[in-house]
């Protein structure tokens, strides 16, 4: 299939799925026009990268999912560890972002108090 056709199927634009085959994550044959022609598993793949941004996991991180992406959908089949062991990571760094911002928002407010109270 076509980058348009692909494009229309997954909901990605035609640079994201270019972005996806230079990182590696999908690939397509050239035609003798020189246009790209997808494998019909390039939607499932392309709906799992999706789904996993949409996640919030980072680019680099898909690219560490190897196979798992290329099993079948996500959200139908069983998930690999890797992929489990990711959720994770990313989480915890998420969390410990949530720290560090709660405790800025903490000092801000003791500072905006001290302020106003030294105001003329």
């Amino acid at each position: 299939m076509r980058i348009g056709e692909l494009s229309r199927l997954t909901g990605a634009s035609p640079r994201s799925l270019r972005y996806y085959e230079q990182l590696g994550l999908i690939t397509a044959e050239r035609r003798n026009n020189g246009y790209r022609d997808y494998p019909d598993s390039a939607v499932t793949v392309v709906g799992n990268i999706r789904a996993l941004l949409a996640a919030g996991l980072a680019m680099a991180e898909i690219q560490q999912v190897g196979d798992c992406l290329y099993a079948g959908d996500l959200a139908e089949t069983e998930v690999c560890d890797h992929i489990i062991e990711l959720y994770e990571r990313r989480l915890a760094g998420v969390e410990a972002n949530l720290a560090d911002l709660a405790d800025v928002r903490e000092r801000l407010h003791a500072e905006l108090g001290s302020l106003r109270e030294n105001r003329p």
